[in-house]
């Protein structure tokens, strides 16, 4: 979901720390230093400090109500959100394998075709489903680039693991303790038998990470050939309004995948669910070196 709008109090509080471009000094907390300068008058004459303080309420409700205060404000927002959404996404991408690098590059130059197209399929009118459209893209990119970062965790920590090594181990543990007698040898039981569970474990995880790998990949290629289609979609000129609900229908889809992941935690990367940052409108950049691609 998106993040909350600012309440009146976020507007006064941006207000109050505003700072002012003066000619030759730059940006300057112009408000601050006229409080610094009641403050100091009113040492000679508390006057100035009821003065001081009115003037100051004044300004602060006088800048905070106004629209285009307000907009200033929102815009700034919305930019350091896109900035920090960019430089998350960038952190993400550059921690992949080259062959994962390119995967999600092609994936987003699909999204950014799909937004182009429908650019010019509809009037100014329809900027808000722009907006819902590059909010449900950044969906569907962000658990993209989760699933592609939990695949790549999950080779890591499975790939030294030998899965019918582990199984001859286990036969062989089980027949050693098939062949002690019962009565003699109960250390020697109690030590294989530790020794048989952290091989079950280690085998039973094996194979968790193995289905979760297969369902990871598959989900992958369905995000992949959904794009594809709703880029093939808007190319054949669908209109703006199917497009919009197209999307929703794959994103509301898609839902399943990202709880399963959640679900599935211990397995998958530290990447966490970003839906408040997943849900800005604007497409996130690449990493400069694969902006270019190949």
């Amino acid at each position: 979901m998106a993040s909350p709008a600012l309440s009146y109090a976020d507007y006064v509080k941006a207000a109050f720390h505003r700072r002012v471009a003066l000619p030759l000094l730059g940006a300057l907390p112009a408000n601050k230093m006229m409080l610094g300068v009641f403050a100091v008058l009113g040492l000679a004459n508390p006057g100035f400090w009821l003065l001081g303080a009115a003037v100051e309420v004044a300004y602060l409700f006088g800048l905070a109500g106004s629209p285009r205060f307000r907009k200033l404000v929102d815009g700034e927002r919305l930019l350091r959100l896109q900035q920090g959404w960019d430089g998350r996404v960038h952190d993400a991408v550059e921690r992949l394998i080259p062959p994962s690098q390119e995967r999600y590059r092609r994936l987003l130059d699909q999204c950014r075709r799909i937004l182009g197209i429908s650019a010019t399929l509809e009037s100014d009118s329809l900027g808000g489903l722009r907006d819902m459209r590059g909010q449900s893209l950044n969906q569907l990119l962000w658990i993209f680039l989760r699933l592609l970062t939990s695949r790549q965790v999950i080779l890591s920590n499975v790939k030294e693991l030998d899965g019918p090594a582990l199984e001859r181990e286990i036969e062989q543990l089980e027949k050693r303790l098939a062949g002690i007698e019962s009565g003699t040898g109960e250390a020697l039981r109690r030590s294989l038998e530790g020794t048989l569970e952290i091989r079950r474990k280690r085998l039973e995880n094996l194979e968790r990470a193995t289905a979760s790998l297969r369902v990871t990949e598959a989900e992958l290629e369905r995000i992949e050939q959904q794009v594809e289609l709703i880029r093939e979609e808007t190319a054949v000129g669908g209109k703006p309004e199917f497009l919009s609900a197209r999307l929703d229908a794959v994103t509301s889809s898609m839902t399943e995948a990202s709880r399963w992941m959640d679900e599935n935690s211990d397995l998958f990367s530290a990447l966490g669910d970003e839906g408040d940052r997943a849900a800005m409108a604007d497409l996130p950049s690449l990493p400069p070196a694969l902006e270019e691609g190949p």
